[in-house]
């Protein structure tokens, strides 16, 4: 068989089951509930963007693999599926704006989590967020993939496979569905496509009663193994019997369906250090339970302010408060000299600042006298080319003009020396007449002459 895709990304039972999700410390029925949840956001949001079912399909498989190698509690699932799908669209050529996969999402999360629908404002500050975590997503899922995102869904096989049997097309119709149902699962990570599509088409057989071939039999002509086309038939009768998947918090951050875009977060030991160097300090905090998220993220803000307003009054400390401490002995001679020495280095210091600046200005006014200028220059070259432009139409007017006039006469031309001709034939033939009239005249006399009536 002719394969035309890079098929590198499968994996075993075994390193299913030792996924990075699981040394998180979230359970087996945990970690499938999550990935059902999120093929059913791709396969919802597909279908309000209005995609074709390819995109969702490449979208439930990218999911799948993602979390293979990444955990549930470091990555959202709400965020990887709007991104999951962001990247399937543009996979399968039928790209769609970031500010439209977000709406649907946002949709999607509030009337899932029974929220009220407050539409994404595309100027607010919510929404970067959600734009910056969105990109930096499908930056990570790139990264893992390796940038080989190509995939081979079962559907084509399932209707080669079929016409060759010549089967009936309602069996054709719940093999394609069971094939749909399969990408919420892991079969996409385990099996190649054909035997995800020789698994499919056998359980449709077996729903609707329809025999096929054994002899030989009929999955060797597909590359397929028995044990794996019942494996698929398992994990599909699993799937059925499992409720409708409902999201389960485990990651970190729990406020969207995307995470906020903080760049750092201090440890818990830096937060305590930062709360004991604020309490030394005499800051007055107001009491709130340690153990409370936010009130710790509170009181971090509270010292981070502190820490940076005495670094700035530290900074801009006046020298005549660092003269009164040496006065009072806090500071050493050396320290006291050089004080010294800067106060009468520091006028010609001041002297230097002044033509520096003075300098700088001067150069600013001879950049923008440039600039002037050559905006200017460009005004009167547009200009030229303006009336120049003008010029050659009422040149190409003015030759169109003396062409209509030379028409017109030639054709006047025309018209009197046809006239002439038409008038010169009338006379002629009028003269003709008269002379033939005038000689049956005589010849009548000339008769009547010779021989007179009697």
């Amino acid at each position: 068989m002719i394969y035309t895709a890079i098929d590198t990304f499968y994996l075993t039972q075994e390193q299913l089951q030792n996924s990075p999700s699981r040394k998180d410390g979230i359970d087996e029925e945990t970690e499938s509930v999550l990935r059902l949840y999120g093929c059913e956001l791709i396969q919802e949001g597909g279908i309000l963007l209005k995609l074709p079912q390819a995109v969702m399909a490449t979208g439930q498989v990218l999911l799948q693999r993602f979390f293979c190698k990444k955990s549930f509690a470091r990555f959202n699932v709400k965020r990887v599926a709007a991104s999951c799908l962001w990247v399937a669209a543009k996979l399968e050529e039928s790209p769609k704006k970031a500010q439209h996969v977000l709406n649907v999402f946002n949709r999607i999360e509030c009337r899932r989590e029974n929220k009220p629908l407050e539409l994404l404002d595309p100027f607010s500050k919510r929404y970067e967020e959600l734009k910056v975590d969105l990109v930096r997503t499908e930056r990570h899922l790139l990264k893992e993939m390796g940038f080989i995102c190509h995939v081979e869904h079962p559907h084509k096989f399932i209707i080669n496979y079929l016409l060759q049997l010549e089967s009936p097309p309602e069996l054709m119709q719940e093999a394609w569905n069971l094939a749909n149902d399969s990408l919420r699962t892991t079969l996409s990570v385990r099996f190649k496509s054909e035997v995800v599509a020789c698994g499919v088409v056998y359980a449709a057989a077996r729903r609707f009663s329809v025999s096929l071939p054994e002899n030989p039999p009929w999955w060797k002509v597909f590359d397929a193994e028995k044990d794996d086309i019942e494996e698929v038939c398992r994990v599909l009768a699993n799937l059925y019997k499992k409720p409708k998947a409902s999201y389960v918090e485990v990651s970190k951050d729990s406020k969207s369906f995307v995470l906020t875009s903080r760049a750092w977060e201090p440890s818990a030991s830096v937060k305590d250090s930062l709360i004991a160097g604020v309490i030394a300090n005499g800051t007055k905090l107001t009491q709130v339970p340690l153990h409370n998220a936010e009130g710790r993220e509170s009181i971090v803000k509270v010292a981070l302010d502190k820490l940076k307003s005495t670094a700035v009054q530290d900074f801009r400390r006046p020298l005549d408060e660092v003269r009164a401490s040496s006065a009072n002995g806090e500071l050493s001679d050396e320290i006291a000299k050089g004080i010294e020495e800067q106060d009468e280095v520091s006028p010609d210091r001041n002297k230097e600042d002044s033509t520096t600046e003075i300098k700088m200005k001067e150069k600013d006014k001879d950049r923008s006298k440039s600039r002037e200028k050559g905006r200017d220059k460009d005004r009167h070259r547009d200009y030229e080319k303006v009336r120049d432009r003008d010029r050659g139409k009422i040149r190409e007017m003015e030759y169109e003009r003396d062409r209509d006039r030379k028409d017109r006469d030639h054709r006047k031309e025309k018209t009197k020396e046809s006239g002439y001709l038409d008038k010169s034939r009338h006379h002629g033939s009028s003269r003709d007449r008269d002379y033939q009239s005038s000689y049956k005249v005589v010849r009548e006399k000339d008769r009547h002459r010779h021989h007179p009536y009697t």
